[in-house]
């Protein structure tokens, strides 16, 4: 069936333009990387020139989840099932797994999904997440966080400048964190690298009973470095367990 085209007065006049126009070729790309058009371009006629095209995903699928199937989610014939005491039952059909399990008031979870079979275990789902959750808080608690702070100094530096940059390095490394040392060289002053690593020894030595040289004084382009640890005493006592706080662990299960 033919259409019959639209008789508005401002579709007629497209139409007539387009006609009237170069002929153009419209042609997609194979696997939908773009769109090819074929006409006269604007500084060259019977040039290509390509319309690159968004690839929009036809579906969007949701969050994959990271929890372990249990119970009647576990969609396959037969498991390798291993009982709560770690001890091997064998190869079982998964309904007889799913009736061991709630003849014994627990949960069947898959441990190991990419197994042939899969291995499943019985075990009190509730309780082994609330052990998972708190050695993960506890693992958490004994983590030390160290932040590096950084003090830029000249080679040729004033003795009270000295002293004041000496007070921070001082205040960073009481507070438990790492300091980086850097020494800013210019001009003429490159040709004298011993100025530079003089002046980190004499910081190091100043600072000696707070902090040590974790990274000896080493040239890297226009700049000397250095890097000071606080103690491990010192650093444990100021961040004893940072994100404790943070970090609530669940309730308990109910009994």
């Amino acid at each position: 069936m033919q259409a019959e085209p639209d008789s508005h007065p401002r579709s007629r006049k497209a139409a007539g333009s387009v006609a009237g126009s170069p002929a153009h070729t419209v042609q997609v790309r194979a696997g939908g990387s773009g769109v090819v058009c074929r006409g006269p371009g604007r500084r060259s006629s019977g040039t290509f020139r390509i319309v690159r095209a968004r690839a929009v995903s036809a579906t969007q699928g949701g969050p994959i989840s990271v929890e372990p199937r249990i119970n009647d989610r576990i969609r396959v014939p037969e498991v390798r099932l291993v009982g709560p005491n770690g001890e091997q039952v064998g190869i079982v059909a998964i309904g007889d797994a799913l009736r061991l399990a709630q003849e014994a008031d627990l949960d069947l979870v898959e441990v190991a999904p990419t197994a042939r079979p899969p291995v499943c275990k019985l075990m009190d789902y509730g309780k082994f997440k609330y052990e998972s959750a708190q050695k993960a808080r506890e693992a958490r608690r004994n983590q030390v966080h160290t932040v590096i702070k950084e003090m830029k100094l000249r080679p040729k530096i004033d003795p009270h400048d000295y002293e004041t940059k000496k007070g921070h390095v001082v205040r960073f490394l009481k507070a438990g964190d790492k300091v980086k040392i850097t020494i800013m060289f210019r001009g003429r002053e490159q040709s004298r690298p011993e100025l530079g690593f003089r002046l980190l020894k004499r910081l190091a030595e100043d600072v000696t009973e707070l902090g040590y040289v974790e990274f000896e004084p080493r040239q890297d382009g226009r700049n000397m470095i250095m890097v000071m640890a606080p103690h491990r005493k010192a650093q444990v006592q100021h961040h004893p367990r940072r994100g404790e706080a943070a970090d609530e662990g669940p309730e308990a299960p109910a009994v």
